[in-house]
């Protein structure tokens, strides 16, 4: 890729100083030829046209690239229609409304029927353990027995069935192919339907990483039931709320999983949150239940593939078995036939509904549509990850988000690619858990997150550097702008100089890829998202609603709508329009702050309430982090603001330190002046505490809310039920350093 030869520095960031420049600007890194060769868009002019003629002529252009699917009624009337002016009247998009088809026909049927690509594996299938064995069996295995206490309830509504869970070591695997999944998809279709599942209907979704999730989701998209899935690490209360909010029918969840060397009840939390919906008036009629642990009671028969030996013992499991409601998963399979007709539906019929945070702490039910998801999640997946035939991918997202949506299931499925699934954390049983995947099944492309590479950063190269990773042609990042520390030891050490990176940007609303380099058409540059998607049309406004051209930062919003936006909230299209359209009538808001230099590249400086003004100064927390992750001592940094009797605000900012670093007076001066000579002396901060740990979502993002409680030593939290380790936040309060007013 024409990188420069690195000069040996002790220190990370004395490395991202050098390859940023002295000056500031930072440095650009072209595709490599080998990746250039072989691309869908192979250089920057191409993806200049095919983007100007996108953005031109959407209805054209997206019109073309329908033709790919099949569609079993054309589009009668407007290709698109749509408004997003809130004072011109109901803000709405469709596309091709009034045509007819089926997206899990679209990613099944003629993968099998038509592009013969039936014996093709569809899913390799990974986990950290597996399997109960049989209530006899003599071992145990050291777990927290809290995790295990059994709900009490009433003998006369419960039967306990006892269950022993079985540990494994890496390397215990399945795989299905297409033919398979469309087998196992139809069933479960058929299993529905006997359950009086309707096309319309909601029905919630609660399991871990387990082909089971695909086959649910996919037999709902074939029956034209929206699916709710919820991550399998939010709490009964959370599950409560979003059945609740979607009045879903039905709830298909799993006895048990294990998350590393946690085992997590999940039926247990299952029950509590159904047991809160009766509470609330509002009685779910059926649970389903995959027996994921217990698969070695089963024999092999029961499971897309052949299940993997056991190898060690672990505690029993006590899950309730709820007579009337509860339904074995398995059961109900060996009684369904494998041939089911598809629903046809409208382009415009809604597909899903996913639940993402909202700013009054009620979360939104953002729904999706069939048509227009269809085609951009299969055209953002050929096109950013430069997809091809014989690549093996691999998206290490929970399907619980949309990342898992998009790029776990859909888009790879509409491509007719082969996928990695994984069931586990990335550093269990240890830090080189990824590497060793990627090299067993020669992973070509390879998506994660900011926060996972920041967290494999703390454990230095050698567990990246002990695999070959010779497969790996593509790297791609998501969920967060990755600093351009993290993005050059990504390129560095992961990447070994040679793969480009696609750091993309985009939300759940948007339901596919908004900003994202193309591998062999962008030059990049470290942290920058750099250039828009096929028919994504930007612009950066002031506070008064005004674009502003050339050099620039602000309000990112979208001009004009692309397949993949997001319908509505679900029950409540008010709060869509006052929350995307309201503030600059005509645009899409992201609720994100942007800046575009000089070459047209744009760079995510994080959420518009993540800005901070600094004595009249518009600060971006990302930039502050970026500056403090920079220096060889923190491993991480989160940023909020805290008020200030003189500038209005001041930074108050939390860094969690890299193994071998102490905290002091000494480094606190040390960031400041760091940050001083990064940003200028505005940016300096009044506060530095030391965080061994920050507050997290399951997920792995930063709770900055909770930050700015801790730093305003404002006990009164809401709700924190997705923080992954509450005492964290105890630790912080207890640790915060002494503010004025």
């Amino acid at each position: 890729m024409g990188l420069p030869e690195e000069r040996r520095k002790s220190g990370s960031g004395s490395r991202a100083r050098e390859e940023t420049g002295a000056e500031g600007r930072v440095r650009g890194w072209s595709p490599p030829p080998e990746v250039r060769r072989s691309a869908h868009v192979p250089s920057l002019q191409r993806y200049r046209e095919l983007h100007r003629r996108s953005v031109e002529e959407p209805r054209e252009f997206w019109g073309n690239i329908a033709k790919e699917f099949y569609w079993k009624t054309p589009c009668p009337g407007p290709f698109l229609q749509y408004n997003f002016d809130v004072t011109k009247g109901k803000i709405f998009t469709e596309w091709m409304k009034g045509a007819t088809t089926n997206i899990c026909y679209n990613v099944l049927d003629r993968n099998v029927h038509e592009k013969k690509l039936g014996d093709k594996v569809a899913f390799y299938w990974t986990r950290d353990r597996v399997s109960l064995c049989s209530p006899g069996c003599p071992g145990t295995h050291s777990v927290d027995k809290a995790s295990l206490e059994l709900r009490n309830l009433p003998a006369s509504a419960s039967q306990v069935l006892g269950l022993k869970a079985e540990g494994n070591e890496p390397g215990e695997t399945t795989k299905i192919t297409y033919r398979e999944l469309l087998v196992q998809v139809c069933q479960f279709s058929n299993v529905l339907r006997k359950q009086g599942v309707q096309k319309g209907d909601r029905v919630a979704i609660y399991m871990p990483m387990i082909l089971e999730l695909v086959v649910a989701m996919l037999a709902c998209a074939r029956l034209g039931v929206l699916h709710s899935i919820v991550f399998a690490g939010f709490s009964a209360e959370s599950l409560c709320e979003r059945i609740l909010d979607s009045s879903c029918c039905l709830l298909i969840t799993t006895d048990a999983f294990y998350r590393g060397e946690k085992l997590v009840n999940l039926k247990e939390l299952a029950d509590e949150s159904l047991e809160k919906c009766r509470e609330k008036g509002f009685p779910v009629r059926c649970c389903i239940v995959v027996k994921h642990l217990g698969r070695a009671e089963l024999g092999m028969n029961d499971s897309p593939s052949q299940s993997p030996p056991v190898k060690r013992p672990c505690p029993d499991v006590q899950i309730c078995w709820n007579e009337g409601v509860d339904l074995w998963w398995h059961e109900l399979m060996q009684q369904a036939g494998d041939e089911c007709e598809p629903e046809w539906c409208d382009a415009e019929d809604p597909l899903f509904i996913l639940y993402t945070s909202g700013s009054t702490g009620k979360p939104k039910g953002v729904v999706h549509t069939i048509g227009g998801y269809m085609l951009y999640v299969a055209t953002t997946f050929k096109y950013v990850f430069d997809f091809h035939p014989e690549d093996v991918f691999w998206c290490t997202a929970d399907i619980g988000w949309i990342t898992g949506h998009s790029y776990v299931t859909y888009g790879p499925l509409a491509n007719g690619a082969t996928s990695v699934l994984f069931e586990g954390i990335p550093t269990y049983p240890d830090e080189g858990r990824l590497w060793s995947i990627v090299d067993k099944y020669k992973v070509t492309k390879f998506y994660t997150a900011p926060t996972a590479i920041r967290m494999l950063m703390k454990f230095g190269d050698d567990p990246v550097t002990k695999h070959s990773r010779a497969s790996l042609q593509v790297l791609g990042t998501v969920g967060e702008p990755i600093n351009p520390e993290a993005w050059l030891w990504y390129h560095r050490v992961v990447g070994s100089q040679r793969c480009p990176i696609v750091d993309t940007f985009w939300q759940t609303e948007t339901g596919g890829h908004m900003l994202t380099p193309l591998p062999g058409a962008t030059p990049m540059k470290p942290g920058s998202a750099s250039f828009p998607f096929f028919g994504v049309a930007p612009a950066i406004l002031n506070e008064s609603g005004e674009e502003l051209e050339g050099e620039a930062e602000g309000y990112l919003v979208f001009k004009q709508p692309w397949p993949g936006i997001m319908r509505t909230v679900y029950g409540n299209h008010t709060r869509f329009e006052t929350t995307y359209f309201k503030k600059f009538p005509g645009y899409y808001v992201t609720g994100d702050g942007c800046r575009r230099d000089q070459d047209g590249y744009y760079w995510i400086t994080g959420r518009i309430d993540d800005m901070l003004n600094v004595s009249g100064h518009l600060l971006s927390t990302a930039e502050v982090e970026s500056a403090l992750v920079e220096h060889e001592a923190v491993a991480e940094a989160a940023v909020v603001g805290h008020p200030h009797p003189v500038k209005g605000e001041c930074l108050y900012c939390f860094v969690t330190l890299c193994d071998g670093h102490t905290f002091s007076p000494t480094l606190t001066e040390e960031l400041k002046k760091q940050i001083r000579e990064k940003i200028g002396p505005i940016a300096t901060p009044d506060y530095i505490q030391n965080a061994p740990g920050l507050p997290k979502t399951r997920s792995g993002k930063i709770m900055r809310r909770v930050l700015r409680k801790i730093a305003q030593n404002d006990h009164d939290l809401g709700d924190t039920s997705t923080v992954a380790d509450p005492s964290v936040i105890n630790h912080l309060f207890s640790h915060r350093c002494l503010t004025t007013q």
